[in-house]
Formats: structure tokens, sequence, C-alpha cells
């Protein structure tokens, strides 16, 4: 992944408890980030543990990512809350189109991803967590990333 820059507008799709989004907006403070998702109960936890933390760059929306018109993201972020397919159906039309840019998907993922990646109909780029971290508990997880075309 790239270094993100000043004013990098990111969507993290059913941020959940805060993950990935809480982490990374720690470390590109001067990146901003719309977390979003369908229970409104855990938008709570993050916007009380960014409060706690005085994490200023995070914006929490009570939606579904579908729902989100008008609005357009640099890149798109998820863990495993859906199929590859549909990650991308969601993400895709509201990631910016930049030529010098490479907005993307990118999503955290875990077991064998052979048949999930070949029913997208997409070629994400695949990365090995457990290359960064070896110990066993990521030997089957993956950051995958794929491209806005």
């Amino acid at each position: 992944m790239a270094e993100w820059e000043k004013g990098t507008q990111v969507i993290d799709i059913g941020c959940g408890g805060g993950f990935p989004c809480v982490p990374l907006a720690i470390f590109f403070p001067e990146v901003q980030f719309l977390a979003v998702d369908s229970i409104a109960k855990k938008l709570k936890v993050v916007d009380a543990v960014c409060e706690m933390a005085g994490i200023k760059n995070i914006t929490t929306k009570h939606t579904r990512v579908e729902e989100i018109k008008n609005k357009k993201f640099d890149y798109a972020i998820s863990r495993a809350v859906a199929p590859l397919k549909d990650l991308w159906r969601w993400a895709g039309p509201i990631l910016n189109k930049k030529p010098d840019q490479p907005n993307a998907l990118i999503c955290l993922k875990g077991g064998d991803l052979h048949q999930e990646i070949f029913e997208s109909g997409l070629r994400p780029k695949m990365m090995s967590i457990h290359d960064i971290f070896p110990e066993a508990y990521f030997e089957e997880k993956f950051i995958i990333q794929v491209k806005k075309p």
C-alpha cells in the first residue's frame, strides 16, 4: 500500500468496532476516514474509542454503503464482512477515478480465497500478512487490493 497523503478520503465498509479504521486513523492522522456500519451500537464503540483516544479524523455514519450517494473516496477498506464480489460492487461506484492515484478497495481476508476470487471475476493483488507477522494465527490471512480501472 502506498503512503496516503494529507486529505486522502477513506471509507471503512462495515467498520464494526473500528477495525481497521481506528488503527489506520492513528497511523495516518492527516487522512479523513468515514466509518459506516448498518448496526448503530457498533458505531457508538468507534465514537467512544475516538473520543477517549483523541482521534479527530474519523466520522461515523449509521448506514449501508449501498446508500451512500454523491460522495467519492480515494480508498475503500474492509475486513471480511462480505464476499469480495459484493465488496467490489459496493466500493467500485464510490471510488474516485484519478489517473495519478491508484484508487482501490483494500480488504483483510482469511482462509482459502481461490473460489471467492474466481467468483468475483476480479484480479486482485494479494499480500500475505504472515510475511509481515510470522505468527501461526496469520498463516491464512491476506491483504487483498483491487484497483479501480
